[in-house]
Formats: structure tokens, sequence, C-alpha cells
């Protein structure tokens, strides 16, 4: 729960303790990294002021009020839909008894290991006029193509099914947490009071749950909002696919900008309202005494409807796309070992591990630098650096790409008039570069898993070290390190995962000639070869399941009073 909700919130009892004091050589480093990790917002405020092609009020009386309805339309349902199945499935998982509950508990985050995009290409060759469904219809009936009805998946039906189906885990991993959290107190007393177990839903553990739900709504809009891949395949125009166009197509990197701070604008709007919704609202439990949550048996229709209920997202968003990659793959699919295929899985993984042991390392010196320096420039430091999960990564590409190319450029002029010599592109699309925006792109994930875990450092351990002689440096490595390598370790798995699934800011930045498998699987969905595209996907989804596994059951694990063994 701390990763996700994180993102959002911020510990409001250190922030109160933080003094305002101007920072140590150590602290200003930790500063001029968040600086660094802000440069895409700074790139594309820096851009707006820049003369571009004359595209903008072309783009604004054509195609800008289509992409703000798609996305308002793609968030008010994606948000119904993941708020139904994200609070229904993790209260039943919680609070009530049924057959199979104990594998929904941790199998219901399995989405999350599957990027929507691999979906949209599995329901689409499934379902699509060629696929076995339709040939079997048309055979079984005698029927030819239009003279029966069967629903377009690529449309914007379908894509709002497809985000439901794979990004209501965020709803049900924070509000499974905050259920589980709830005093059993609490809620026995509503019971004595005569309320149902439905009305004790409603009326108690719902409005305790409400921050978390709303935490986890918003990054699923989040996520919408910063998908390509999918809308893209749909064919459904939103910022991210005109960003892209604008960028690729048009070669206007001002409009894209300006494109991007419109985009903007929606995802801090997702902020102002989570926060807003919360205000000065406390929803602490005010006693100490948890016990293991008493579990209510359902009988009858009940206990196979909340199988069914429990059963279908996961199924929509898990295993029947994993059945159809399996089987695309296992009949016309590529060879893994072949040498192309080698190349690439060569390429995302060492992205993925660079990005990975990157990110646990300036994680971990961002959030030792905030507790050792206490002051409100360290702790702001740390949240300008985790700012980047909000930003969709076809506008962190922007942003990252605008000032690198005008620093390779400038480079260029004084090596050309000094030394008569042309160094050409330095950082523009080299990995590198790429990295970066990995790194702005998941920083929040990484340094808030590890604030956590630091958090579980006693003082009293940081000044035995420090008496007995160590600086700070020599503290972090040798005695929080040690103690944390399991916080640090998951924070590596979470953002290895993240930069493999990564698609819309590797197709923008990578260097030339380097493909990754997410890569590989949206060129061979672009040519219609959706059969092909599963060998990619597959392997992507493969990577992302262990790491959701372990961290579903520690969060199990968490809750104060647990007497879980699993």
């Amino acid at each position: 729960m701390n990763t996700l909700q994180s993102v959002f919130s911020s510990n409001a009892t250190s922030a109160k303790k933080i003094k305002i004091s101007f920072p140590t050589v150590f602290g200003l480093f930790a500063i001029l990294i968040a600086l660094v990790l802000s440069v895409p917002v700074l790139g594309i405020v820096w851009s707006l002021f820049q003369e571009g092609q004359g595209n903008w009020p072309h783009l604004v009386d054509t195609v800008l009020p289509r992409y703000i309805r798609n996305s308002l339309i793609l968030m008010v349902g994606v948000g119904i839909g993941v708020t139904l199945f994200g609070v229904g499935t993790a209260w039943l998982v919680v609070m009530c008894r049924f057959p199979g509950k104990r594998i929904f508990e941790w199998a219901l985050i399995l989405p999350l290991a599957v990027p929507a995009y691999v979906v949209a290409y599995a329901y689409t060759d499934i379902l699509q006029s060629s696929g076995p469904i339709q040939v079997f219809i048309r055979n079984a009936f005698d029927v030819r193509f239009g003279e029966y009805w069967f629903p377009n998946v690529r449309s914007m039906e379908g894509a709002i099914i497809v985000f439901t189906a794979t990004l209501y885990p965020y709803v049900y991993l924070l509000t499974r947490a905050s259920f589980l959290e709830q005093s059993v107190c609490v809620l026995e007393v509503s019971r004595t009071l005569g309320r149902t177990p439905t009305g004790a839903f409603r009326s108690v553990a719902l409005p305790l749950a409400r921050p978390a739900i709303i935490v986890g709504v918003s990054l699923a809009l989040m996520e919408t909002l910063a998908d390509f891949g999918t809308v893209f395949h749909f064919g459904i125009q939103t910022f991210t696919t005109g960003i892209y166009r604008t960028w690729a197509s048009m070669g206007d990197h001002v409009a894209a900008a300006q494109l991007s701070a419109v985009l903007f604008t929606f995802v801090f709007a997702l902020i102002l309202a989570e926060r807003f919704s919360r205000r000065q609202s406390k929803y602490h439990q005010t006693t100490g005494k948890y016990q293991q949550i008493k579990e209510f048996h359902l009988t009858g229709w009940k206990r196979y409807g909340a199988v069914l209920f429990c059963a279908l997202p996961l199924t929509l968003g898990f295993a029947a796309p994993l059945v159809m990659l399996l089987y695309m793959h296992f009949t016309a699919g590529h060879d893994l070992l072949n040498p192309r295929y080698i190349d690439m899985i060569q390429n995302s993984v060492f992205l993925a591990a660079v990005t990975a042991a990157l990110a646990v390392l300036v994680s971990l010196y961002l959030a030792y630098a905030a507790r050792v320096e206490k002051s409100r420039f360290a702790f702001a430091a740390n949240r300008i650096a985790g700012m980047g999960y909000a930003i969709p990564g076809t506008m962190i590409a922007v942003g990252i790409l605008l000032p690198v190319a005008a620093f390779d450029n400038a480079l260029n002029r004084f090596f050309q008039e000094t030394f008569d010599i042309k160094l050409g592109l330095v950082l523009t699309g080299s990995v590198s570069a790429l990295v970066l925006a990995y790194l702005v792109r998941f920083m929040a994930v990484s340094l808030n898993t590890v604030e956590s875990s630091l958090a579980k450092v006693t003082p009293s351990m940081e000044g035995a070290s420090r008496t007995l002689g160590h600086g700070k440096i020599s503290t972090a490595t040798r005695v929080h390190a040690p103690i944390m390598a399991g916080g640090l370790l998951t924070a590596g798995l979470i953002v290895f995962v993240d930069v493999m699934k990564e698609l819309p800011a590797t197709l923008i930045m990578r260097p030339f000639n380097f493909d990754t498998l997410a890569i590989q699987a949206y060129n061979l969905a672009q040519d219609e070869r959706l059969t092909q595209a599963a060998t990619p996907s597959l392997v992507i989804v493969a990577v992302g399941i262990l790491p959701l596994i372990v961290l579903s059951r520690a969060i199990m694990r968490s809750r104060p009073g647990s007497t879980s063994k699993e």
C-alpha cells in the first residue's frame, strides 16, 4: 500500500517536524538530483515560449476537442469500472469466506503484470473478423460476415473494458490494504447496532477506505491517460497519440509540448481532486485493538456470486489474455532463440536492470538525505523527484528530448567553433537519455518503497554508527542498506517490471536500431501481425508475474494483529 499511495500522499507527521534550514553539501546534491529529474516539466515549459511551425491553431480547431472528449469518456468509463471491481473484490476477499478466496487474494493482482496494450492485441486477434470465434460462428450458422452482429473490440467500449480489466488492481490493492488495517472493533460495533454485513460495508468500512479508493482510482486514471499502445491500436485519438503524431509525423516539437501541457492539466486536476477529497478529514483508527478479521460465511447463491464476481475481472485481465497469447505463440509465434529476439531480450533486460539499480541507489540517497537533513529543501527534493509518476511517457520523452537536443546543439557549436570538430549527437537518441526518461517516470515507485523501509530503521542505529566514526555515506551503505535489503529488492523489482512494460517513452527516445520486447510487440501489432506479437508479449508478462505475487503476499502479512501464516 505504501508503494502506491505514497505517490500522492506525504507523511504529514514528518512534515511537521521538518525545519527551514539551509542544506549542507549532502543535501544540495539531493536537490541537484531532483532538479535533473524535473527536466521534462522544465523542458515543456521552456518550449512553450519557443516559436513553432504554426500547427497549434490548426490542432486546436481540428483534433484538440476530440482529444479532450475521448479522454473524458475514457476517464469516466474506466473510473466507474475500476471502482466497482476494485472495491467489490477487495471487500469480498477480506471480509467474506467463499470457495477460492485464498487463491483470489493473490491472483486478483496478476492483471498488473499484463500491459493494457498486450491485452488489446490478444483480444483483437481472437475477436476480429478473421479470428477463431467469428470463423466458428460463420461456419456453424452458415452466415457471411456482416449478416450477424458481433461487438467491435476496436472501439471506445473495448478500450474501457481493457483498461478496467488491467487497472482495477490499483484500486483492489489499496482498498484491500485499507480494509485489512481497519479495526475489527469498529466493525463489531456497527453489527451490535443492527447493521447487516452489507450495511456495515456501506456505512463504516467504505467511508474509512475512501482515501485509499480515491488514490487507487486516480492512479488507474493516470495510467489510462498515459497509455499509448492500447488507444493507438484501437484507433482512439487521445493526447498520447496526438503528441506522438505531432512529434513524429509533423516534426513540430513546440506543438507536441503544447499538447503535453494540456495533458498535464488533466493529470494535475486528478492530483488536486485527490487532495481536495481528503482535505482535513481524519481516517485513522482510534483504537489499537486489532484482531483477526471474522469472515462472513457466504451461503447459497451468494457464495457462487462472489466467485463469479472475483473471477470476471481476473479472467478478462489475465487468464483469458494469457491463454490467447499462449495459443497464438504456439500456433504461429516467433522463436525466442532467434538471434534477433535474443538481442531484444538483452536490450530489454539491460535497460530494466540499469534503471532499477540506479533508481534504488538514487532513492536510497534521496530518502536518507531527507532523513538526516531534516529541512524543507530535502523534503521538497523528494516530492519533486517523485512527481514523474504522474507524467505520461510521451510527455516525459518530449520534455527530455527538447533540452537534451538543445544541449547537443550548443556542445556541437562550441567544438565546431573552437576545435573545428563535429561531435554529432552525444545524448540525443542515446541509451543514457532513455534511462533518464525511465528514472523520471518510475522514481516515485522506488522512492516511496525505500522511504517506507527506511522509516523502520531506528534513529539510535544511526547515532551509534556516527559515534563510531562513520560518515553519512558509510552509515547508509553499512547500516541502513543491509537492514533495508528486502525493501530495496522490492523497489528494484517493481521498477524492473515497469521498465519492461514501458512503451511510449521507449518508442520516442530509443537509439536507432535498438529495439526492445515492447517495441517489437508494438511494431508487429501495427503491421497486423498479432499472432507473432504474442511472443514478445508473453516474455513481458512472464517477467512481471513473480514480483506481483511477492508484493501481494507481503501486503497480506502486513496487517497489525494478523495471524496469517500464508
